[in-house]
């Protein structure tokens, strides 16, 4: 199959070209994977609320870094409030309050910025995608936090100063 893709200039071809090969294997991909999740936000929106109340279970310093990876998850349905220019924390509060008003996560519906079921409006996203972006997300703080204790642990032995 050839498919013809003309522009009034290299940029928008290649801009063009982008967004079909991304449409294309957002379908290869959940094909693949025979599954999708709610979109616009919602799965998001769910891990959150999921995570939250995991939380009430941890003591100690580990219920904070539980509490700020859910508060992480809230990026996506801000960001996608943002880009669709709504208040980010309105959208949040709204969805969050219909997520648990009928016991479903409730994503944005962007032109209006209220919530909306993503199953009725047919908004799906790549379970694959969802997976890696999750497992990215926990290997990269790892990484962070072993930065910062390396990094302490370079202060405490300047400060005890030098070996004698």
């Amino acid at each position: 199959m050839t498919l013809l893709i003309r522009g009034p200039n290299r940029h928008t071809i290649s801009q063009i070209k982008d967004a079909v090969r991304d449409g294309l294997r957002a379908v290869k991909n959940a094909i693949e994977d025979g599954k999708v999740v709610p979109g616009a936000g919602a799965f998001e929106i769910g891990c959150h609320e999921q995570i939250m109340e995991f939380s009430k279970s941890i003591r100690g310093r580990e219920c904070l870094g539980v509490k700020a990876f859910a508060e992480a998850l809230l990026v996506v349905p801000k960001t996608l409030a943002i880009n669709s220019g709504h208040d980010p924390m309105d959208v949040v509060v709204t969805l969050t309050s219909e997520t648990r008003l009928n016991n479903t996560p409730m994503g944005i519906d962007l032109e209006t910025g209220e919530a909306v079921s993503p199953e009725d409006s047919g908004i799906w996203d790549n379970y694959c995608v969802k997976k890696q972006i999750l497992d990215s997300a926990t290997v990269i703080s790892e990484h962070f936090l072993l930065i910062d204790e390396i990094m302490r642990a370079g202060l405490a032995t300047l400060k005890a100063g030098p070996a004698q």
